[in-house]
């Protein structure tokens, strides 16, 4: 059977007002919520916090001083730093690896043309080696436009 109290009327053993401040956020059936955030804050802070505030910001107000309770209550020393300290960490660690994987991608393509450009200048001392032993008459009738080469169609000996 569920009472009229809320979770915080309920662990302070007293009648909860049409008016209480913590009924909205603190519903009985979640006395967890509350007891961590008494633990940590007190009752009576709370509730002056939470008066303090405008209306619209009270749920949210609540739902981060049950984080930071329940996080304090787990790490006494960090609370909730200690998490945030562990992200701003392993957010460094990826941006870190990132940028590894970049210089190494980097790294690779320009090995790749180096690779590339050898095999390609090799590639034209070969002809340019078979060029130099043809006549004149062979060289008219070659089609050097594979090779970057103007076409020699016309002839170069005129």
């Amino acid at each position: 059977m569920i009472s009229g109290r809320c979770a915080a009327c309920k662990y302070l053993r007293r009648r909860c007002p049409s008016d209480c401040i913590f009924s909205p956020y603190f519903p009985p059936n979640d006395p967890q919520r509350f007891s961590c955030v008494h633990k940590i804050y007190g009752a009576s802070n709370v509730g002056k916090m939470l008066q303090q505030l405008p209306s619209h910001l009270r749920s949210q107000a609540a739902d981060t001083l049950y984080f930071e309770a329940q996080y304090r209550l787990q790490d006494p020393v960090y609370g909730c730093v200690g998490i945030i300290s562990q992200l701003h960490q392993q957010i460094n660690s990826a941006e870190s690896q990132v940028a590894k994987i970049q210089a190494e991608i980097s790294f690779l393509n320009s090995n790749a043309q180096e690779v590339e450009e050898p095999q390609v200048d090799q590639h034209i001392e070969a002809n340019s080696t078979f060029i130099n032993n043809l006549l004149p008459e062979q060289i008219n009738t070659l089609d050097l436009s594979p090779y970057g080469l103007p076409s020699t169609q016309t002839s170069w000996f005129n």
